[in-house]
């Protein structure tokens, strides 16, 4: 648990570190190819030196090539796009709790595309849910929420949500870090590549400041403590908690990410986004609990169809 509880920190930390870089002045899109090349530069090297013990097979298949390619321009580079675009426009608490919904996604497609079993608290946690997200909102004010976060926010719920269910099918033949190194390998050619084609070209933030910190430093931070260690961190909690448990026991991210976003930012929530966090929260947990696992999802637990690998999104 232990571990969880610290992976989720460092990944609820990482919010307000991204937003941070962004309000210096770096792009998202900028923000998002720095962060996988450098998650994939670290992780290469990891399981290079892994590979002797630990790592099963480092090699491409023919017929993986599309799985992890989708994996990690979805996962890996759109929602973390996507999210850095949110948190440009919206608090931190709330463009996380907007993307936060992925599982009930996840959960909606396993009843009604997959037609698996599901239990009856998959109705209420999505009641719960749909009514916090109009708290969050405050649907019946003035809709004060920047339209275009709001928006980014629930695609990246979305994306999310692909991620899932892409990496349910990734971790049944390889091990972590060779699939996280793969998947980043693609978010950063996908990063390259938009960087090569846009004229957001110009990388002088990284030599300033921000709130009195140096950007390239804090940079460092979203690629190593805001990406690599959490990820690793989870793994080795998914050897000893259930995925559903450490799921769960995530739920510490964006109740972490508010409050130190409130402490640096000073992005304060009123009692109505509050509660709809909370209820949020409260849906989510009771989705993440309502699949009915079949045999071969039972026998392995690592499957991250459930919210324990939340971060590729980098928040």
């Amino acid at each position: 648990m232990l571990l969880t509880v610290t992976g989720g920190v460092l990944f609820a930390v990482n919010g307000t570190i991204s937003k941070l870089v962004l309000q210096a002045g770096l792009e998202p899109a900028q923000l998002t190819a720095l962060r996988a090349s450098g998650a994939f530069a670290g992780l290469l090297a990891l399981g290079l030196a892994l590979r002797p013990r630990r790592t099963r097979r480092a090699a491409v298949t023919r017929g993986e090539l599309s799985m992890l390619a989708g994996y990690g321009v979805a996962g890996f580079f759109a929602v973390p796009l996507l999210y850095f675009v949110a948190i440009s426009r919206l608090p931190v608490g709330i463009a996380l709790l907007f993307e936060y919904t992925a599982p009930l996604l996840v959960a909606l497609w396993a009843r009604f595309g997959q037609r698996q079993p599901v239990r009856r608290r998959l109705w209420g946690g999505l009641a719960l849910s749909l009514t916090g997200l109009a708290c969050v909102a405050e649907v019946w004010g003035d809709l004060r929420l920047d339209v275009v976060g709001v928006l980014a926010g629930l695609a990246a719920a979305v994306g999310l949500a692909l991620y899932y269910l892409l990496g349910a099918r990734g971790v049944r033949a390889r091990d972590t870090v060779s699939l996280n190194t793969w998947a980043f390998g693609f978010a950063a050619t996908a990063g390259l590549f938009t960087q090569a084609s846009s004229r957001a070209r110009d990388w002088s933030a990284l030599g300033g400041t921000s709130h009195g910190v140096p950007v390239w430093l804090l940079c460092c931070y979203v690629v190593v403590l805001g990406s690599i260690v959490p990820y690793l961190l989870v793994a080795a909690a998914l050897r000893h908690l259930p995925a559903t448990s450490v799921g769960i026991v995530g739920m510490v991210e964006p109740v972490v990410a508010a409050t130190v976003a409130w402490l640096a930012l000073g992005e304060a929530l009123d009692a109505a986004q509050l509660a709809g966090g909370a209820l949020i929260l409260l849906g989510v947990a009771l989705a993440e609990t309502a699949r009915v696992a079949t045999p071969e999802e039972g026998q392995r637990p690592a499957s991250p169809e459930m919210p324990v690998l939340l971060r590729p999104a980098g928040d």
